[in-house]
């Protein structure tokens, strides 16, 4: 169960790229969560699903020497998902209808997530530094939040705001 979490339904054992395919796992089912639920449900479930994932990450590294092996994707499921947090707070608190999720606002939720990921700017870097379950995790929050900044960014440009 542990590896089956880590691995968010085994889509983190693909050959190439598994912190992509994660993260583009990800996308559908933080749509899914929104469309049902809203903002505050992505939020919750992307609270619960980071410390499900630490406590996932943790079991299956114990012991290993590598902390963050490429196949642990459940980091890049709750970075991406916080990457999507300005797009669906801005749904949700705008009354639009709960499935609409524009295809600009989440293509850019991807690419600056998956950007920052790989990049490691600081503070990201300094998370991934960690040699411990919760480094792993906080990396791609860490990454999931730069992202988020620059998606409420642009929505602010495309929108007329800024």
């Amino acid at each position: 169960m542990n590896r089956f979490i880590a691995t968010f339904f085994y889509s983190g054992l693909s050959p190439k790229a598994p912190g992509t395919i994660g993260s583009m796992a990800a996308l559908p089912f933080g749509w899914l969560i929104h469309g049902l639920t809203g903002f505050p449900g992505l939020l919750i479930a992307t609270i619960l699903v980071f410390f499900l994932g630490w406590w996932a990450t943790a079991n299956v590294t114990r012991g290993q020497q590598d902390h963050d092996p490429g196949e642990i994707v459940i980091d890049e499921v709750v970075g991406q998902w916080i990457a999507l947090f300005p797009l669906s707070y801005g749904l949700w608190q705008s009354g639009a209808a709960p499935w609409l999720f524009p295809y600009p606002g989440w293509i850019a939720a991807f690419v600056f997530f998956r950007l920052f990921d790989i990049w490691k700017p600081w503070p990201v870097s300094w998370a991934d530094h960690k040699n411990t379950a919760l480094g792993v995790m906080l990396d791609d929050v860490l990454a999931g939040i730069m992202a988020a900044i620059v998606v409420a960014l642009l929505a602010g440009i495309a929108h007329g705001i800024m």
